[in-house]
């Protein structure tokens, strides 16, 4: 019985001490919105704009996980072009910080998802120290389709409050 014990012991500490390894980074990027939502293993949430693949360089969709990561590496493809705190997830596809701050919150790459420097910087080391999934969704020309202009500023990603009608006000106007 005592051997018993000890063995149920030792398996709810091994279960106990690899629940923890579970914890990761959540990636969520939207091309649509072109925003990436950032959820820590350990709570952090941050939501950043990004710039994902332009016209004729589509950015990859699905889910992933980091395949290589290096604090600063050059395009040898685009002249290059330095890519600091890259998360590669799909072959020459990566996340990285740009100089292009200005560009960030509409396609400009040639297929990798590109955040501030800051930014990358940040997800860079939550990456290197919990793991992560990246999940790309949406398509970058959806509202250019249906003929919606989003806003380009930064105010864009805020929530837009609309007052509500006279009729809404009637049924309940203690309402907010």
């Amino acid at each position: 019985m005592g051997t018993l014990l000890t063995r149920v012991l030792a398996l709810a500490a091994l279960l106990a001490a690899s629940s923890g390894a579970y914890a990761h980074v959540e990636i969520n990027i939207d091309l649509a919105s072109q925003t990436m939502t950032v959820h820590s293993g350990l709570g952090e949430t941050y939501v950043w704009p990004i710039s994902s693949g332009k016209a004729g360089h589509p950015t990859p969709r699905g889910v992933f996980r980091p395949r290589a990561m290096y604090v600063m590496v050059h395009s040898a493809k685009y002249d290059n072009a330095p890519m600091p705190h890259s998360i590669f997830f799909y072959g020459q596809y990566a996340i990285h910080g740009t100089n292009a701050v200005g560009k960030l919150g509409r396609p400009a790459s040639h297929g990798c998802i590109r955040i501030s420097p800051a930014h990358a910087a940040t997800l860079f080391a939550m990456v290197q120290r919990q793991g992560a999934e990246i999940r790309i969704v949406g398509s970058p020309f959806d509202d250019l389709a249906r003929g919606d202009r989003r806003s380009r500023s930064a105010l864009g990603f805020a929530p837009m409050r609309h007052a509500r009608t006279l009729r809404q006000w009637a049924r309940d106007p203690l309402l907010e």
